[in-house]
């Protein structure tokens, strides 16, 4: 199989983008009416970038598997759907909310948490494919 015309890469990343992205608003959204309104911690976005690496993680080890027809898939759902549903420009600015309003503690366990949550996800969702394969 031929890989994508440029064109066709940048239809398959906008339209797993457009997915992703209301994927994470809706995600993001019915995880904070869960932890509700009085939550500190931003329990949202925490949740999807472990999702999101979980299931990266899972992508890359049956792309890895599965070459056939991989590029597209790579884009429409690694760079597309899940770099849309992903959020750390959203985790950058929730720290940087939560060191402006004190809660140093806080800012760490969160960032130390995401980044170690992401890629532990990313190892289970790798772990979870072999498994199955």
């Amino acid at each position: 199989m031929n890989p994508p015309s440029p064109l066709q890469a940048s239809t398959l990343v906008a339209l797993g983008g457009a997915t992703g992205a209301v994927l994470r608003y809706h995600a993001g959204r019915l995880i904070g009416v869960a932890s509700g309104p009085d939550a500190l911690f931003p329990w949202g976005t925490f949740t999807i970038n472990f999702i999101g690496s979980l299931t990266m993680g899972m992508l890359a080890g049956w792309l890895a598997r599965h070459g056939t027809g991989g590029e597209t898939w790579r884009l429409l759902l690694g760079v597309g759907v899940l770099g849309g549903f992903t959020t750390f420009s959203a985790f950058s600015l929730e720290s940087a909310l939560l060191i402006e309003r004190g809660f140093f503690a806080m800012a760490a366990l969160y960032a130390a948490g995401s980044v170690i949550a992401g890629i532990a996800g990313l190892f289970i969702g790798l772990s979870i494919t072999r498994a199955v394969a």
